[in-house]
């Protein structure tokens, strides 16, 4: 029997445990489809405070060790957990993660140095009462972005961490983990080390930036965005290095969890629904308005924003269109938090306009749902995009999405201008208010003057297969590339 390729994947947060964005989405999920495509992958997450009691109580203690940082030497705790068949390790420490929130605190480059380090000391442990040896040590975004720096710079000399691997996947570049050159000496133990050079920014440390060069290999959640990093534009001061290291650097689009966005099975759906009876997706339309107060009438367009209320998200351009938006035959509902300047706007129209404005200025995954399957049209004009699942989601529902070519969006969106009756949504090119608007008017035109090609584009949307088994593939063959 072929041996299987042992991965450990080491990140800040993963469903169901931590999550506050796509980051614990994609840790959550993705595991299970490699192990599908012949992997074995095991995750090591921080014991956080905000993780369910009823997970942290089927914990079971493996053991407790000190982990070296700089100076100090910090102890850590060893937890596992059996959750949907793959096996999630803890690294607990009170200190640093005995906190009401994941981020936010003065302390955070330490927090997330001493998680990256003790990922690292965690391995011997895990395989002395485990048995489990990873070939592949794959690391998620700034907060593990230090482990491959840790894994050659102190634990090379050991014959277990020689012949690990390592892949670091960047799924936000906006977030880089850059802190005081300070934390060189006094945290990490780096200073005056070759890993100094590499990890100095100017007069600051830049956590990915070392990942980058350390690894083995980079990947992006999406091809585009991979290719996007490499200019000044996107590239958030890195371009350079990322463009001199293209012969590692790809871009996997990411995929989404099919069984939990199901509108045939999700209770959240008022009707299920599949593509081939799509117009009963007409339930969950009524009910959502209904259920937010809004005038329940099936021909009205309703169109929806899910996300974070921050300039990435393009929320600039949607405030330039509103006035717009409320001049025509429209209903628009709003779920997120995020920058007082967005939310307030949208409660400014919902005092307005009740019966055809919703701002929900929370975030509900159920309602979310409910809204991905009530909607018509899904409007997500981002800045930058690395990958984006909610575009994934909505197609998921039989919602189409409106979207700006841009990273994740460009390589998961056929648009109607593009490609006719055999697209999946509707898209444009420049940040401009100008262009969002004319995109919103020929959606609205199609919806309220060619049905029938909006429903051909709806089953388009709600056919596509955004399952994680094609990017595990691709992980494979990645992971095999280097060993």
């Amino acid at each position: 029997m072929e041996n299987k390729i042992k991965v450990l994947f080491a990140g800040f947060e993963g469903e169901p445990f931590i999550k506050t964005g796509g980051l614990g989405d994609v840790i959550g999920s993705l595991p299970a489809a490699l192990n599908q495509a012949g992997c074995e992958v095991r995750v090591i997450l921080p014991k956080l405070a905000v993780i369910p009691e009823k997970y942290t109580s089927q914990m079971r203690y493996i053991t407790a060790y000190g982990v070296p940082l700089g100076w100090r030497r910090q102890h850590c705790g060893l937890f596992a957990l059996e959750h949907n068949g793959i096996t999630f390790y803890f690294l607990d420490n009170e200190y640093y993660f005995k906190r009401d929130s994941v981020y936010g605190y003065n302390d955070d480059g330490e927090r997330i140095a001493f998680f990256a380090k003790a990922v690292c000391e965690s391995i011997q442990y895990i395989e002395q009462a485990e048995g489990f040896a990873p070939d592949v040590l794959h690391c998620h975004d700034w907060h593990t972005a230090l482990s491959p720096v840790f894994l050659r710079e102190h634990y090379n000399h050991l014959d277990l961490y020689k012949r690990i691997k390592t892949v670091f996947t960047i799924h936000n570049l906006k977030f880089q983990g850059q802190f005081s050159a300070d934390m060189l000496y006094d945290v990490l133990g780096l200073g005056g080390t070759p890993a100094e050079a590499q990890l100095r920014q100017w007069n600051q440390i830049n956590m990915m930036q070392a990942a980058v060069l350390y690894s083995d290999f980079v990947t992006t959640v999406s091809p585009t965005y991979a290719e996007e990093i490499c200019t000044a534009e996107y590239g958030e001061g890195l371009s350079g290095l990322f463009s001199s290291i293209r012969y590692k650097l790809k871009g996997i689009l990411n995929g989404i969890d099919v069984d939990k966005y199901n509108p045939a099975t999700d209770p959240a759906v008022a009707s299920p629904f599949t593509g081939a009876n799509l117009e009963q997706k007409v339930e969950s339309k009524l009910a959502l308005q209904k259920e937010l107060g809004l005038e329940v009438n099936p021909d009205v367009p309703l169109l929806s924003i899910v996300s974070r209320l921050t300039d990435q998200k393009g929320l600039q351009l949607v405030d330039l269109v509103m006035p717009g938006l409320m001049d025509r035959n429209t209903q628009l509902v709003v779920l997120g938090l995020g920058d007082t300047r967005y939310e307030e706007m949208f409660k400014y129209y919902g005092g307005v306009e009740p019966s055809r404005v919703a701002p929900i200025i929370t975030f509900n995954d159920t309602l979310a749902r409910k809204i991905y399957a009530g909607s018509d049209l899904f409007i997500m004009p981002s800045l930058f995009e690395p990958c984006g699942l909610s575009q994934m989601i909505a197609m998921r529902y039989g919602t189409l999405p409106l979207v700006r070519r841009t990273g994740g969006l460009a390589d998961s969106v056929r648009y109607l201008h593009d490609h006719g009756e055999n697209a999946t949504g509707f898209g444009f090119e420049d940040f401009t208010a100008n262009a969002l608007w004319d995109t919103i008017d020929t959606a609205l035109y199609v919806y309220e003057n060619d049905r029938s090609l909006w429903n051909k584009l709806a089953y388009n949307a709600i056919s596509e297969d955004f399952s994680w088994h094609s990017s595990a593939q691709s992980y494979r063959s990645l992971y095999e590339q280097i060993l």
